[in-house]
């Protein structure tokens, strides 16, 4: 991953694959990337990414996830903040508080949400890495 410099190189080098917690796996903790991430199994925790973040219709977050975009099949609980456009698919079921530009919902979704829509209603998610901890899987 590293170059004989010693700086990471970009993402696109290497395909530009997204991270994954596939399903039958739980996570408690708190994730930090600049990759997109997709979600099958459940996590307890905090995601903070610059790219997008899938719940896929198995996925199930509880805890505050920011990001750019973000595609939900299955379900959320907790704070959304999407800095563009949020997707819900007609499985989707979202409970807690959401700040999004944009906001896509199939029907079917499930959406009971406090929602603050409009440009600027969110703003960029920082990435801290001097911050993480270790995630626990189980």
């Amino acid at each position: 991953m590293f170059s004989d410099n010693k700086k990471p190189r970009p993402m696109t080098e290497f395909g530009g694959q997204p991270n994954r917690i596939e399903k039958n796996t739980k996570i408690k903790g708190d994730i930090t990337s600049e990759a997109d991430f997709r979600i099958d199994g459940k996590l307890e925790g905090n995601v903070k990414t610059s790219g997008k973040v899938v719940i896929g219709k198995d996925g199930y977050i509880n805890g505050k996830v920011e990001c750019v975009n973000a595609d939900i099949e299955g379900k959320f609980n907790g704070e959304l903040l999407v800095k563009d456009l949020l997707s819900l698919k007609s499985s989707a079921t979202i409970e807690g508080t959401v700040s999004v530009a944009k906001l896509a919902v199939e029907p079917g979704a499930t959406f009971n949400a406090a929602c603050t829509m409009g440009k600027g209603a969110v703003a960029t998610p920082k990435l801290e890495s001097n911050k993480n901890e270790p995630a626990k899987v189980s």
